[in-house]
């Protein structure tokens, strides 16, 4: 095992770039090659079944079963002209992952034979088990039954000899099991909140789309370093480990060159993904080092998230072509930067208006200021449950770090808006709305083309940032399921919306003039969400004290922020908005208690275990060999003389032996806190005893391993060092 580590980094250093097959077509022509999208649809189905199935996509109309057999032919002989022979439904279960079964396309044909079928029947619909999923109870093991049931608004594409149909995942008796079928619920309703909102401004109005571009941020490592650290293949971060004498400080990696092993897995994966529909736009090295970022085009919130889902996925097969383990983990590293998803949210009209632009008539800056406000009102009335949305034991290591947004919900507007917000409250209602456009700045510099600066500044320490024309979430983890932000967030913003038309009308039924209820209505509310507003360093102390004054929702403790989404006003909310039930809420808390539970006490085994049986006979090993060495220089220069020329080397024995027993002591205390706390049938309470005891143990014991990494000869460890983790690629 001694020397498994340089064995791997021996192998690391002699790899080289990986030759990426590029297409010879123009990645415009490649684009959705493996997707049945509109084009493939109207070449590939009868001219009535396709007007139908566009009409279900566009519009929300019910799906007509009696088209699905004629639908599945065409993706049937559309998917064997891709050498296709396999099928499944692709949903989202409370894994934070993907799930799949794979059926094979053939059937008996009565003569002792197969012939190749596949039905309207299966396209629409699944039994997968739905008790050995998560269900926080919904479903027992002797009550398994559970539906998939097709997306159309998603569409199926091809993996390798797979037609992936996503679907969403209920239970027999109706409950949703998974992200998607409550994501959708979120959409419809922001959706119809918002149509009726824009139509106080546009009457053309018929339809409100929810987008979403996200920014997915990821470290990679060399593979046989990745398998020679127990820790990131069984928990997916560095449970020990000193940081690097060299890690970000100097800020040279953000925007640097990307590494040429990198630079050919960041091609291969934009081929594949551009083939997959996913429209990759931007690559770039993030702050850490081995740390990337991949962001897409932005695309309608659905859709975004299955196409996050397939890419993290598609990550992983990635990576591994080219050597790579691709690292997903929120904090895989202590000591550097961790990982995010920002996640730019955003709603457009079906005529084609930003809902968060400005625009060039006081018609346009009102229905501006109206929908910036009720998207404050919703992050303001539920911004505990927004966190709630995010928080998770593995996000927990990177809210309230250095480069990640505080674990307080907040939002920058920037001194335009912020100000422009202020006057409508404050003025008289006659004003008119005006916003000027893109501000001209001269550099002096004559071969620098004018600028144009944003109407806001960027302010990376809040977690839900304004940025021009759409809203950044930006506490989203790297690892996460987008749609368990989005369906909080589109939810919310739908119940404002709601609440918004609702006191709007009934100031019109009194008599009111439109214009005049509407600015009556939206001064109320930016009064009411000013305390969400926020323009300063969300990172200082100042504010969490400044937060709590202002009855934001300041919890720390996991567990306890996934209280949130049973308080009243949370079930109000889901209920009122058809999202979730109270029974389906109470579930899929007692998953996120568990999961937590969970991943925390496989964090504390596996630590358990690399301290036994690598840290501490390592260090033994050391420190054996140090005592002879003191022996045998007390044998050569006498006792007194001896012991004074091995004054340095004693010292590391103390100090070995002193770490050593702390370890071997913290383990002990770990253990049996996990006894105690294994005991407490409570959810919720078990969670939150991991929270409060387990994990703070695991950072002490960390410590000491990180302190004897220090003094232990190099050449003994056995563990990869951050050193070559972060930069041998």
């Amino acid at each position: 095992m001694a020397n498994l580590r340089f064995e791997a980094i021996e192998e690391a250093f002699k790899k080289r770039p990986v030759e990426v097959n590029v297409p010879a077509e123009r990645p415009s022509e490649f684009y959705g090659k493996f997707v049945f999208n509109r084009a493939k649809m109207y070449k590939y189905l009868p001219a009535d079944i396709y007007k139908k199935l566009v009409d279900v996509m566009d519009n929300g109309s019910r799906l007509d079963r009696s088209i699905a057999d004629a639908v599945a032919q065409g993706m049937k002989k559309w998917a064997e002209e891709n050498g296709v022979t396999h099928y499944t439904h692709w949903f989202q279960p409370l894994t934070e992952g993907t799930a799949e079964k794979h059926d094979a396309f053939i059937e008996h044909d009565g003569k002792g034979g197969m012939i190749e079928e596949f039905s309207g029947k299966l396209l629409v619909q699944q039994e997968p088990d739905a008790s050995s999923f998560p269900n926080g109870g919904i479903r027992n093991t002797f009550e398994a039954r559970g539906y998939s049931a097709w997306d159309p608004t998603s569409p199926v594409f091809i993996i390798d000899d797979t037609l992936c149909i996503p679907t969403i995942f209920i239970s027999y008796t109706g409950e949703a099991l998974d992200y998607k079928a409550p994501l959708l619920k979120a959409l419809r309703a922001v959706n119809v909140a918002a149509t009726k909102v824009c139509q106080y401004f546009y009457p053309e109005v018929k339809q409100v789309t929810s987008n979403l571009g996200w920014e997915q941020e990821y470290f990679l490592v060399d593979e046989d370093l990745y398998f020679a650290r127990p820790d990131l293949m069984l928990t997916g971060r560095t449970l020990m480990g000193h940081d690097s004498a060299k890690n970000q400080q100097m800020d040279d990696h953000y925007f640097g060159t990307i590494p040429e092993r990198v630079q050919a897995f960041m091609k291969d994966l934009e081929i594949q993904a551009l083939e997959l529909g996913i429209p990759c736009k931007t690559r770039h090295n993030e702050v850490a080092p081995g740390q990337f970022e991949l962001a897409p085009i932005f695309e309608e919130c659905n859709l975004a998230v299955d196409h996050n889902m397939l890419l993290m996925s598609l990550m992983k097969k990635v990576a591994h072509k080219h050597s790579f383990r691709v690292l997903l983990h929120e904090k895989p590293f202590g000591g550097i930067n961790g990982s995010g998803k920002h996640n730019n949210w955003s709603l457009s009209t079906d005529t084609g208006v930003l809902l968060h632009a400005t625009g060039k008539t006081s018609i346009d800056n009102l229905r501006f200021v109206v929908f910036i406000v009720e998207t404050l009102m919703a992050v303001y009335k539920h911004n505990g449950l927004l966190k709630a949305s995010v928080m998770s034991a593995t996000n927990d290591h990177r809210l309230g770090a250095n480069e990640a947004p505080p674990a307080i919900i907040s939002s920058f507007l920037g001194k335009q808006i912020s100000d422009l917000l202020d006057h409508i409250e404050k003025a008289d209602k006659d004003d008119l709305f005006a916003l000027t456009g893109k501000t001209g700045m001269q550099l002096d510099i004559p071969e620098i083309p004018e600028l144009f600066i944003d109407n806001t500044d960027r302010n990376r320490t809040s977690p839900f940032a304004f940025t021009g024309n759409r809203f950044e979430f930006r506490a989203v983890g790297s690892e996460a399921n987008c749609a368990s932000a989005m369906i909080v967030l589109n939810a919310a913003v739908a119940e404002a919306l709601d609440n918004f038309a609702n006191r709007v009308n009934a100031l019109i039924a009194q008599g009111e003039e439109k214009n005049s209820a509407i600015i009556d209505v939206i001064r109320e509310d930016i009064k009411a969400c000013k305390p969400i507003r926020f323009d300063g360093n969300g990172y200082s102390d100042e504010w969490k004290v400044e937060a709590a004054k202002r009855g934001l929702d300041c919890e720390a403790s996991c567990p306890i922020c996934f209280d949130r989404y049973l308080d009243s006003n949370s079930i109000k909310m889901f209920e009122a908005t058809h999202v979730l039930s109270h029974n389906e809420l109470e579930a899929r808390n007692e998953v996120k208690w568990e999961t937590y539970t969970k991943k925390i006490q496989i964090e504390a085994r596996v630590m358990g275990d690399l301290a036994m049986n690598h840290i501490i006979p390592v260090a033994t090993h050391y420190q054996s060999q140090l005592a002879k060495n003191v022996q045998n220089m007390m044998d050569v220069f006498g006792d007194v003389e001896g012991k004074q020329l091995s004054e340095r080397n004693i010292k590391i024995i103390r100090e070995i032996a002193e770490r050593t027993t702390l370890i071997e002591s913290g383990i002990e205390e770990l253990v049996n806190a996990r006894k105690v706390a294994n005991k407490i049938e409570n959810q919720r309470e078990r969670a939150i005893t991991y929270h409060n005891t387990i994990a703070p143990k695991m950072e002490k014991i960390r410590y000491q391993i990180d302190k004897l990494e220090l003094v232990v000869s190099d050449e003994l460890w056995t563990l990869p060092k951050y050193r070559e983790l972060l930069f041998i690629r």
